[in-house]
This record gives structure tokens, sequence and C-alpha cells, in this order.
């Protein structure tokens, strides 16, 4: 192809002039910026919805709407935000529930609840609390003081939890907060699925403590951590729920274990079997 050099010569002043005059200079760089931004703008967006606390899309969304974004939330397993307001909740601030420790089960369980006067409106985060979203740092302090010989309680790993970014903030915690927090507080970690019935029962018979993470049945709404913490003569499972100690105190079947822990947990889960170091 032949290129005219009077052409060229008149597209290189073009150039010089848009780029020696301020106005549109700036016209250019707003054109090239606009996609990316835009591209930016919506990852954002889409992250910053999976992640807000579900209440405050109550003025953008209603009915299918709304239905949709839980269903969405839901199935990245970090909604594990607890309205405070929610009815429906077992356990209301204002309790302690120092002291409280299971004994039924082949490990003596220290318990604590997300609830518990001493803690509930301690920040997890910047946008939320112990009580509202702190399930999972509760569950591992449960786990952690049981094993460990010390006391590790929600405060401390709530703060260990999000320096390290185990926090989904404004909702509850990533799911690797088990494994690795599990191992920076000294416990031996392995892993199960849902069709490990057998090495689940085992492991809680021999006195660890399985922390699993739950989807929407009989231990919450959305995603909830509980511990596992031990197995009657008949097989059924006893559990340290950080929401309710109510249901802290049934023996539940392991086939409702099996069916509600998340079928696509990250981080190794949705068991994550916790014992002592030797």
């Amino acid at each position: 192809m032949i290129v005219n050099p009077r052409t060229v010569g008149l597209a290189a002043k073009a150039a010089v002039s848009v780029l020696s005059d301020e106005d549109a200079r700036r016209n250019v760089i707003a054109i090239a910026v606009a996609p990316l931004a835009a591209f930016v703008l919506i990852v954002a967006l889409f992250f910053h919805v999976l992640t807000m606390p579900l209440q405050l899309l109550d003025d953008f969304f209603s009915g299918s709407g709304r239905d949709a974004v839980r269903f969405v939330r839901a199935e990245h397993g970090y909604d594990q935000y607890i309205d405070p307001s929610d009815p429906d909740r077992p356990d209301g601030n204002g309790v302690s529930y120092e002291g409280v420790t299971f004994t039924d089960g082949a490990t003596p369980v220290l318990y604590y609840n997300q609830f518990d006067s001493r803690w509930s409106d301690a920040p997890y985060g910047r946008l939320g609390t112990i009580g509202s979203s702190g399930c999972g740092p509760t569950s591992l302090a449960i786990a952690v003081s049981t094993l460990s010989g010390r006391t590790v309680d929600p405060v401390q790993t709530a703060d260990w939890a999000y320096r390290n970014g185990h926090k989904c903030e404004g909702n509850g915690s990533y799911h690797s907060l088990i494994p690795e927090g599990a191992a920076h507080f000294g416990l031996t970690v392995d892993f199960a699925g849902k069709s490990d019935a057998q090495k689940i029962v085992d492991a809680l018979a021999a006195g660890k403590l399985i922390v699993a993470i739950m989807t929407a049945g009989h231990f919450t709404k959305g995603g909830h951590f509980i511990v596992l913490r031990g197995v009657t003569a008949e097989g059924k499972i006893l559990v340290a729920d950080p929401a309710s100690k109510s249901r802290s105190e049934e023996a539940w079947d392991l086939s409702v274990i099996l069916d509600e822990a998340r079928k696509d947990a990250g981080a190794g889960g949705p068991f994550w079997i916790l014992g002592a170091r030797p």
C-alpha cells in the first residue's frame, strides 16, 4: 500500500495539535481510559453486591430480585451475616456463656457463643461485629481453646482473621480462615468431604474436633461455621454451634450434617479435622 507523504504530514500535524491542546489531550485520555474504568467499576459492583450485608440492598431490590442476590451470595459460601433484628435468631445479646463446657463427647469442649455479651459488639473487620458475622472466628476459638491447652477467645481469632485477610468484608469469613488459622494457633489440620462419613466419625471418636461450613438448613439461612465435637453411641453427631447453645445441646443425625454441608466449599472443606499437636 502506497502512503501519500502529504497525508502522513497532515496526520502528524493533527496529532501534534491535539497533544499540545490541553482540552483535546484530556479528551483523548478520557476516551482511552473510559472502557477500562467501566470494566473495573462493573467488577467492583459485582463483588460489593456479593459481600455487603443483605439488608443494605433492601432499598434497591425486592421480591425476585432480592431472592436472586441472596442466591448468588449463598452460592459463594460467605453469606454468614446474621441480622441482629432477626426474630428467628436463637440466642440473644446480653447473655454471658462464660464457663460453659460440654463434657458428653470424647473431648471436653470449651464453648464460645458469638452473641456472648463479652464480645458480641466487638468489631470484626471494618463493617461487622463478632455477633453479626463472627461464626468463623468463634468456631476457631472453640477448637483452639479446647485442643491447644491455651485459652484463645473470639476477639483474638477475629483480630487475627482480619489482619491476615480471612475476613469477607461486610459479611463473614473466607473458608481459608479455618485451616490457616488452626495451623497458626498450633493445631494439626486434615480435610474431609461430604462422602467421607467414616473418616468424620473416626476422627470424632478419637477426640478430634471438626469445623464444618454449613449451608441453608437446620443451622443457617445462608452460610455458617459450626464445630462437630463428638459422636454418640448411637452414631449421632454432637456439635458446638457458635450461634446457638440450644442447638449445641442436641444430637444430630450424621445425614443432616452431610446433606447440609457446603458441597462447593473452598480451602479443602467443607470439613476441617483439627487435632492437638503431639
